[in-house]
C-alpha cells in the first residue's frame, strides 16, 4: 500500500502539490477562528457542585456579578494609610467613575484594611459572554492609564488586579510566549537539521512544509471545535505549535534518513523516495496512529479542556503524517539529490562508529544494558511519588512583574488572602416558602464559625426571597491547598448539613471549582490512562503481529512516564521550591511521553524486525537496529525534545513546567527507552518476542540466523 502511495506521489508531484494548495486555501477561507478561554469553570460538566452554584446564582441574581477588577492602593513608602490618604482614594475612585471609561459600569471604594496598609476599590464592568470578547481587557488598559494619571504626584501608588486584569496579563504573556516559542522552535529545527544534513535546503524543508499546512490545522480544529462546542484552553495554541513543528519534523526526518539510505544503496532519486515511503510508511503511520489514539482518548475526560485538547492535537498529528507521506515526497521528487545541496555526504555510507560500537556492545551484553537503563528509569520513577498538584494558574501564567501579580501581593498586606476571589454559598428554598431573616442570620453565623473562613458578608437575597447568596472570604489564597481543604470538607459539609429546613445549599467560587477539578482529575486518571494504554497496545500488536512485544514496550513507556514525573518533581518542587506542579501536568505528560515515546519504540522495533527478517539472530538484529536506526532516533529525539524545551522560554511557570517535563520525557524515550532498554529486552526475549506470529521471519518463512558470523562481525566491529 505504501509503495503504491509513494509511486503515485513521486510520479505526479505537481498534481499532488496543487491539490494540497487547493485544500489549504479552501480550509483557511471557510474555517471559523480558533478561539480559547481562560475561564476554568467552562471546563467542568454541570453535575459538579461548583457549576450548580454558578447556575443558581445566575438564575436568582441575573444582575449580580463579582467585581471584574480591583484597584489596590498603598502608600509608596509602605507606611499605613492616613485619613487624608483614604480620602484621596475615595476621590480618585469617584473621578474614575465620573470619567465614564468605556465598559466600566461602576467603581466603589471600600474602607481601608484593619491595619490600614491597603485600600481597594471594586470595579464593575460589562459582562463578557464570549471568550474572544476583549471588552474587559480593553477597559483594564484604559483604567490603568487613567489610574496612573490620578495617583501621580500623591503619596500613593496603585494598580489594577482581579480577574479581568489577570486575564489581560495572561493573554499578553501568552502572546509574548507564543512569539518566543515560535522563533525558538524554527531556529532550533534549522540549526539541528543543518548540523545533521549540512544542507540549508533540507533544513528549510520542514519549516516551509509545516508552515504551509499550519493554517489548515488551525482551520480544521476551529471547525471541529465549533461543531462539537469544544472549549479550547488558552495554553493549547502554544502546545499545538510545538506539536505540529516537532512531530512533523520527526516524520520528515524518518523519511529523509531512509531516502538517503536508499540513495546510498544505488537507487535513482525517484525510486529511492518510493522505496523510502514503502519502508517507513507502516512504521510512521503506526507511530502516528499511537499518538492520535492517545490524544483522542482525552475525549473520555470529564474536563472540557482535555476533551478539546485531544482532538486538536490529534488533528495536528494526522495532518503532519499525511504531509510527511503525501506532500514531502512530492517536493523532494522535484528536487532530487539537490535537496542535500551543497553537501556531498549523502553519497557515502558513514562509518557510524559511535552507534556501531553501542550496537556491538549491546549485542554482546543485552542483560547489562537492560538492567542499567531499566534501573535508571526505576530510580527516577520512585521520585514521582512526591508529586503534589497546584492550582495556582493565575500567577503561573504571568511573570512576577505583571501588574496583576504585583498588586495581588500588595493586597495580601492588609486583606485576607481569600479576598481576591471569595467563595459563595448559595441557599435555595425547596418548598417555595420565602427565606426568613432570622434563619439567614443564624446560618451566616454558622458559616462564619467554619475553620478557615475569615468572614461572611451579609447575604444578598433574591427578589422572590427564594435564594440567598453568602459571600465567604477564606483565610487562605483561593488556589492554595489550605483553601481547597477548607471548601472540600468543613465548608461544604457545614453548608449542606446546617442548611435550614426546607432549603438546600451549594458552595461555589473558584476554590470550589478547583475542588471539583481535583475530583475530575482522579476520574480521568482511572479512565483515560488505561484506555490510551490499551489502544496503543492494540496498535503495537497489529504492527508487530505479536502479543508479547506490546507488553514490555508499554512497560518501558510507563517507566519512562514515571521517570519523567520524578525528574519534574525534583527540579520544580525540590530545587526551585515550588509548592507543587500544575495539576494537569501528569495527564498531558502521560499522553506525550506514552504516545511520542511509543513513536521511537515503534521505529526501533520495526527496524529490529526488519533486520531479523534479513536473517540475523535476536542479539545481532538488536545490535544492527541500534546501528542503523540509532542516528535517526537520536536526531529526532533531540529535535522534538528541543522544540518542547523552547516552551521554557515563554516566561511563565505553567509553560516552563510543561516544556521541561515533556522535553525530558522525550529525551528519556529516545535515549534510554528506544536506544537501550527496548532493543536489549527484545534481544533477551529472543524469538518469543514475536509470539504467536512470525514477525521475525521473512515473507518466504526464512528464519533468522542464516547469515554467516563474518557478516555480523563486519557490521558490528569494522567501524569501531
Amino acid at each position: 500500500m505504501f509503495a503504491r502511495l509513494g509511486a503515485i506521489v513521486v510520479h505526479n508531484p505537481w498534481k499532488v502539490i496543487g491539490l494540497w494548495l487547493l485544500i489549504v486555501v479552501a480550509v483557511v477561507a471557510t474555517a471559523p477562528q480558533l478561539k480559547s478561554t481562560t475561564d476554568q469553570a467552562e471546563f467542568l460538566p454541570s453535575h459538579y457542585e461548583s457549576i450548580q452554584a454558578m447556575q443558581l446564582q445566575q438564575q436568582a441574581f441575573p444582575q449580580q456579578q463579582a467585581p471584574a477588577a480591583l484597584l489596590v492602593f498603598v502608600r509608596a513608602d509602605g507606611a499605613p494609610l492616613s485619613e487624608a490618604d483614604s480620602a484621596s482614594v475615595t476621590t480618585i475612585a469617584s473621578k474614575l467613575n465620573d470619567a465614564r471609561i468605556k465598559d466600566v459600569i461602576g467603581i466603589q471604594a471600600v474602607p481601608a484594611s484593619e491595619n490600614r496598609l491597603v485600600q481597594i476599590a471594586a470595579v464593575q464592568m460589562t459582562k463578557v459572554t464570549d471568550a474572544a470578547d476583549t471588552t474587559q481587557s480593553d477597559a483594564v488598559k484604559k483604567l490603568r492609564d487613567a489610574l496612573r494619571d490620578q495617583v501621580r504626584g500623591t503619596d500613593l501608588k496603585a494598580g489594577v488586579t482581579g480577574q479581568a486584569a489577570q486575564v489581560l496579563d495572561q493573554t499578553e504573556s501568552g502572546q509574548k510566549g507564543m512569539a518566543i516559542i515560535g522563533i525558538a522552535t524554527v531556529v532550533l529545527i534549522l540549526v539541528l537539521l543543518l548540523i545533521i544534513f549540512r544542507s540549508p535546503v533540507i533544513a528549510l524543508l520542514p519549516i516551509v512544509v509545516i508552515g504551509a499546512i499550519s493554517g489548515t490545522v488551525s482551520g480544521l480544529i476551529g471547525m471541529v471545535s465549533e461543531v462539537f462546542d469544544l472549549k479550547i484552553d488558552s495554553s493549547v495554541n502554544s502546545i499545538l505549535l510545538v506539536v505540529l513543528f516537532g512531530v512533523g519534523t520527526d516524520y520528515i526526518l524518518f523519511l529523509m534518513f531512509r531516502y538517503r539510505e536508499r540513495l546510498r544503496a544505488g537507487e535513482d532519486p525517484k525510486t529511492a523516495m518510493v522505496s523510502a515511503v514503502a519502508k517507513v510508511g507502516e512504521a510512521i503511520t503506526s507511530a502516528a496512529g499511537a499518538v492520535i489514539i492517545a490524544f483522542m482518548a482525552l475525549i473520555l475526560s470529564t474536563l472540557g479542556m482535555f476533551r478539546a485538547l485531544g482532538p486538536a492535537l490529534a488533528i495536528a498529528v494526522a495532518v503532519a503524517l499525511i504531509a510527511g507521506l503525501a506532500l514531502v515526497p512530492a517536493v523532494v521528487s522535484l528536487l532530487g539529490t539537490k535537496v542535500f545541496w551543497p553537501s556531498k555526504a549523502w553519497q557515502q555510507e558513514p562509518k557510524g562508529a559511535r552507534f556501531g560500537a553501542i550496537g556491538a556492545a549491546m549485542g554482546r551484553r543485552p542483560g547489562t544494558f537492560a538492567v542499567v537503563s531499566g534501573g535508571l528509569l526505576l530510580a527516577l520513577g520512585v521520585l514521582a511519588f512526591g508529586f503534589h498538584p497546584t492550582f495556582d494558574l493565575s500567577s503561573g501564567s504571568t511573570s512576577d512583574s505583571a501588574e496583576s501579580t504585583v498588586y495581588s501581593k500588595e493586597l495580601l498586606k492588609g486583606m485576607p488572602a481569600g479576598a481576591t476571589q471569595p467563595s459563595e454559598v448559595l441557599l435555595h428554598s425547596t418548598t417555595g416558602a420565602p427565606l426568613d431573616d432570622d434563619q439567614l442570620t443564624a446560618y451566616r453565623a454558622v458559616l462564619a464559625a467554619v475553620p478557615g473562613v475569615n468572614q461572611v458578608a451579609a447575604p444578598m437575597v433574591s427578589n422572590d426571597r427564594l435564594a440567598a447568596d453568602f459571600q465567604v472570604t477564606l483565610t487562605d489564597a483561593p488556589e492554595s491547598d489550605a483553601a481547597l481543604d477548607t471548601v472540600r470538607v468543613p465548608l461544604r459539609d457545614t453548608a449542606h448539613s446546617m442548611a435550614p429546613a426546607g432549603t438546600t445549599a451549594v458552595v461555589g467560587g473558584i476554590s470550589s471549582v478547583y475542588v471539583d477539578f481535583q475530583d475530575a482529575m482522579v476520574h480521568d486518571y482511572k479512565i483515560v490512562f488505561p484506555v490510551a494504554a490499551i489502544l496503543i497496545m492494540i496498535v503495537l500488536a497489529l504492527l508487530l503481529r505479536s502479543l508479547v512485544a506490546p507488553w514490555y514496550l508499554m512497560a518501558s513507556v510507563f517507566l519512562g512516564f514515571a521517570a519523567t514525573l520524578g525528574a519534574a518533581v525534583v527540579v520544580f518542587q525540590h530545587f526551585q521550591g515550588n509548592s507543587g506542579l500544575i495539576f494537569h501536568l501528569p495527564v498531558i505528560m502521560y499522553l506525550f511521553v506514552v504516545a511520542l515515546g511509543t513513536d521511537y519504540n515503534i521505529l526501533m522495533v520495526a527496524r529490529l524486525r526488519e533486520e531479523a527478517r534479513a536473517g540475523h539472530e535476536p542479539k545481532q538484529a538488536a545490535a544492527l537496529a541500534v546501528r542503523h536506526t540509532g542516528p535517526t532516533v537520536a536526531a529526532a529525539g533531540v529535535i522534538l525534545a528541543g522544540t518542547f524545551a523552547s516552551m521554557m522560554l515563554a516566561g511563565n511557570n505553567v509553560l516552563s513546567q510543561m516544556g521541561f517535563a515533556i522535553s525530558v520525557g522525550i529525551a528519556i524515550a529516545a535515549f534510554v527507552m528506544a536506544m537501550f532498554f527496548t532493543p536489549a529486552v527484545t534481544a533477551l526475549i529472543g524469538h518469543r518476542a514475536w509470539w504467536p506470529g512470525h514477525g521475525d521471519r521473512d515473507s518466504k518463512g526464512t528464519s533468522e540466523g542464516k547469515l554467516q558470523d563474518a557478516r555480523w562481525d563486519q557490521y558490528a566491529y569494522s567501524d569501531t
